[in-house]
């Protein structure tokens, strides 16, 4: 359906500055890597395109314009006040404040918003570095300041789509992009995330006004029940809906081996699955989301642009790729649970395994009427 030689990423250099401080689970190097890795095997030449930066203007049309001002106010005088804290969930240990923080996470937003006008021309747009589906109107959330999954619906919706499928693969529920769009019948949110992980919503009979569909999935979820869970569920949900465009968040933390989840994929079942997302319409965003261990992020990230882009992957890395790797770092991850391969090459090794009864009964479940 794609002509993948127009893929294009959507990126900027804004986020090689230090940000969330010392001892944070975002505290590594996330999209930084994967465009060094992407450059590294020639696959972003003619296929860059920069990230704006978000206006004021357009954060409040979904933001409020209190919580907006009030977040570029503390970055500019480079502090958070206890009020601020209080009503806006910024200076947290949750969310700590850092100097740029305004203008990351705006230029965040406008990433996601320019995604989705570079896809209105019939191509897939990826921007890594969105994905921050926790963000509330008022207030950060769940590592995030802003929400711009909503800004990329939103880009399309201002082209006059009217049905536009929103799919959230992190191991978290999407739960912001979901109330975002609660009440909107040309948006449909599917959520697939672990099963009692914060933010404790999304559960399976939680359908909203009828456009959202969730399925949360217990512990360890290995490759044969997620393809399962894709290809009865996922796509029939998405043909009946029939999408005119697509946003996919595809968080890298259902991975096996991160430290903030427990689910056991393999990055090859989450490309699958973002690759089974985009082919139900003629337009797609792809954008990225939680991920905490940096060598399955980086290369996840990386294998799926290369997919998405029409690149043949390597099967082993060149060598300034996996010295890159190898200088990664992460106090999440113990030198001992690191394997071998997270510096070598970009595909894991399928997780086969069996189908247990509560997978199918999700898919019952939420492919009934």
């Amino acid at each position: 359906m794609f002509d993948l030689s127009e893929t294009v990423f959507v990126g900027s250099d804004i986020y090689r500055r230090a940000a969330f401080g010392r001892n944070h689970p975002l505290a590594i190097p996330r999209v930084e890597t994967v465009a060094d890795l992407a450059a590294d095997l020639g696959w972003l030449e003619g296929r860059w395109h920069p990230s704006p930066i978000a206006s004021r203007d357009l954060l409040t049309r979904y933001h409020d314009a209190t919580y907006v001002a009030a977040l570029a106010k503390a970055d500019s005088a480079g502090l958070v006040t206890a009020d601020m804290r209080s009503a806006h969930g910024v200076g947290t240990m949750e969310n700590p404040f850092f100097s740029g923080v305004f203008a990351r996470a705006a230029t965040s937003v406008g990433g996601s918003h320019e995604a989705a006008r570079l896809a209105l021309a019939g191509r897939i747009a990826f921007h890594p570095a969105g994905g921050t589906h926790h963000g509330r109107r008022d207030r950060a959330s769940g590592f995030c300041f802003f929400n711009d999954p909503v800004f990329a619906v939103l880009g399309f919706l201002d082209a006059g789509l009217t049905r536009i499928l929103y799919v959230d693969l992190d191991a978290h529920h999407g739960d912001g992009v979901e109330d975002a769009y609660a009440a909107d019948p040309r948006v449909m949110t599917v959520s697939i995330h672990e099963e009692g992980r914060w933010p404790g919503t999304g559960a399976l009979g939680d359908r909203r006004e009828g456009r959202a569909r969730n399925m949360p999935v217990p512990r360890g979820i290995n490759d044969s029940e997620w393809r399962l869970l894709v290809d009865e569920a996922v796509v029939p949900i998405g043909r009946r809906f029939a999408p005119q465009a697509v946003v996919v968040t595809c968080g890298a933390d259902p991975l096996k081996g991160d430290p903030l989840s427990t689910m056991d994929l393999s990055n090859v079942a989450l490309w699958e699955a973002v690759e089974a997302a985009v082919s139900l319409a003629p337009r797609a965003v792809v954008l990225g989301g939680g991920g905490y261990n940096p060598w399955t992020l980086a290369r996840c990230w990386t294998g799926l642009w290369g997919r998405l882009a029409g690149f043949d992957l390597p099967e082993t890395l060149p060598e300034v790729s996996r010295a890159r790797l190898a200088a990664l770092d992460c106090d999440l991850v113990d030198d001992d649970e690191r394997e071998p391969a997270w510096t070598t090459t970009l595909a894991d090794p399928r997780n086969i395994g069996s189908v247990r009864p509560e997978i199918r009964e999700i898919i019952a479940t939420i492919t009934a009427s």
